[in-house]
């Protein structure tokens, strides 16, 4: 048997089981080395390459193939995510943002007591819009 070539690196060991269960599922046979140590001493994980996922020699295509794969968007259709679309532009790339956070924390620095109020919604990657949700 050949020795197990490593397909990914990764910072935590569960981010390797993740993508192991990628593997497996499409039938390919996968490894996870390193676990055990960075899991009682994180701090390890650069100094030994991270947690390392293996698979046979012959497998190596199939499984650089599938990890290269985004699946991002068959999640957000099986779970039903919800879309917003920017009330300004229309666009539909939005992230989650907290309005006020920043000059609360400030004042808070400064005099100990945040005397503003937080206002969370969506802000538009596009033009910038914030709008409550």
């Amino acid at each position: 048997m050949s020795k197990p070539i490593v397909v990914g690196r990764f910072s935590f060991p569960h981010e390797a089981h993740i993508a192991r269960g990628l593997l497996e599922n499409a039938g390919l046979k996968a490894f996870v080395t390193d676990e055990h140590t960075i899991n009682a001493n994180w701090l390890y994980s650069q100094a030994l390459g991270e947690v390392k996922l293996s698979v046979p020699a012959s497998q190596v295509a199939d499984a650089v193939s599938l990890l290269s794969q985004d699946f991002s968007g068959s999640l957000d259709s099986e779970f039903g995510m919800e879309t917003y679309t920017c009330p300004k532009c229309g666009s539909q790339e939005s992230e989650n943002f907290t309005k006020g956070k920043v000059p609360a924390f400030v004042v808070f620095i400064l005099i100990g007591f945040p005397l503003f109020f937080y206002k969370h919604g969506r802000k538009c990657c596009e033009c910038g819009e914030f709008w409550k949700t």
